[in-house]
């Protein structure tokens, strides 16, 4: 994977469009991460239930599996700028109501599941039409720094959100964290606003348009299907997170086994973006990888390693480093996975692989969390951490042996 041209070593930033775009994503992403934590922590507040943690997973993922292929078709169908001036309105009503009924101290969890199923059912339509937007907003041979940049970006917000809503959770409360991310979604609707893209799908090159259909979302499937290696990553990604989603037992952990409350909470919840962000700057810089299918079953298999470490340790400082070197692990295998199927997608079908795509890697880690919610609460925390972990290596085995197509990839620029 070609990171680094005669341009410079982020040369998509050379792009004003992309530019643009990223750095709206940027702090709406910052705010939407304040949020993560902040939901967490008030549920975990309000029941003191793992399994109510583990809820928030499930309300997740159900609208994901529902509506997300429909989500695809819509994006390859109707303007993608249009679909997120909708969708990212629409998020920013939903945070508002979370503010308003938090400081009005009528909150409870059944209004939050409410808003966390609303708010998943229209990311199914607002992702697909954002991620499908990207590859037409820099030129092809650019387009693996952009995804670099893209997750370095959603990584630093990752870090700089939790830590952020960690300490305004605690000085001046979890309303103030949703309010501020309803505001921030007005940084990708001014950044679709100054972007000069139409944001029209491509037309198919055989001249015919996509409709939105059961035929459309079928001839979706049959793609992903005919490729390994796009189908065989979901597959890798949607198991390693399923497995392994130890972040929604955070507040247990801040609570009652490392003792750090709401502030320590926000540190654990960056800790592994802080490694994904090394990480990712450390490919942008290195320049091409070799061997991608080896590095990629390496990196998740880190991730299951670190996945444990963290399951076993009541140390707070071991387990902010477990966090790290997991991040790190994740941030590697994103980067190798997100390009291939950016390269090996054309653009008129681009909207419908990102929408499958987005059951695998939303619904494995939503899943994930109902799994370790239901699991800490039958076993307890730390044990639900460690078979978790345990569980990613052994899909890590599977696919390198059961898949040998992953393993023996180099790379399209090898």
């Amino acid at each position: 994977m070609e990171v680094i041209t005669p341009s410079g070593r982020y040369p998509a930033l050379k792009y004003a469009d992309f530019r643009y775009f990223w750095i709206g994503q940027f702090i709406s992403n910052t705010g939407t991460q304040m949020q993560i934590v902040a939901i967490n922590w008030q549920l975990y507040v309000l029941t003191h239930s793992p399994f109510a943690l583990g809820m928030i997973g499930l309300s997740r993922f159900i609208p994901i599996a529902v509506f997300s292929l429909l989500g695809g078709s819509f994006a390859d169908v109707h303007n993608r700028k249009r679909i997120q001036f909708i969708t990212q309105t629409t998020l920013a009503i939903l945070s508002l109501a979370l503010a308003l009924t938090t400081i009005g101290k009528i909150i409870n969890p059944f209004f939050i599941y409410a808003v966390t199923i609303l708010a998943a059912i229209t990311t199914s339509f607002d992702l697909p039409a954002r991620q499908a937007m990207i590859p037409n907003l820099v030129e092809k041979k650019d387009l693996a720094n952009a995804m670099s940049l893209n997750v370095i970006m959603f990584q630093v917000s990752t870090v700089a959100g939790p830590a952020i809503g960690g300490f305004v959770i605690g000085y001046l409360g979890v309303g103030t964290v949703y309010l501020f991310n309803a505001l921030s979604f007005g940084a990708v609707i001014t950044s679709l606003i100054l972007i000069k893209n139409t944001g029209e799908p491509v037309i198919h090159d055989l001249g015919t348009k996509a409709s939105i259909s059961i035929h459309s979302i079928l001839e979706g499937i049959r793609f992903v299907r005919s490729k390994t290696l796009i189908w065989s990553t979901m597959l890798l990604d949607f198991f390693s997170t399923f497995f392994a989603s130890a972040t929604v037992l955070l507040p247990v952990y801040a609570e009652s086994i490392l003792h750090v409350g709401p502030i320590g909470l926000g540190f654990l919840y960056s800790a592994d973006s802080v490694g994904a962000v090394a990480a990712g700057l450390a490919i942008a810089h290195t320049g091409k990888i070799k061997k991608q299918g080896v590095v990629l079953l390496s990196a998740v298999g880190v991730f299951g390693l670190a996945t444990i470490l963290f399951g076993i340790s009541s140390n707070y400082i071991l387990s902010i480093l477990a966090l790290i070197i997991l991040g790190a692990g994740d941030s590697v295998s994103t980067i190798i996975r997100n390009t291939i199927r950016q390269i090996e997608t054309p653009d008129y079908i681009r909207g419908r692989m990102t929408s499958i795509n987005m059951i695998f890697f939303a619904g494995g880690p939503q899943l994930g969390e109902f799994e370790a919610g239901l699991l800490a609460s039958l076993v307890g925390t730390p044990l639900s951490v460690v078979l978790g972990g345990i569980g990613t290596l052994i899909v890590v085995g599977t696919v390198a042996y059961g898949i040998p197509t992953v393993r023996k990839y180099h790379g399209h620029n090898a």
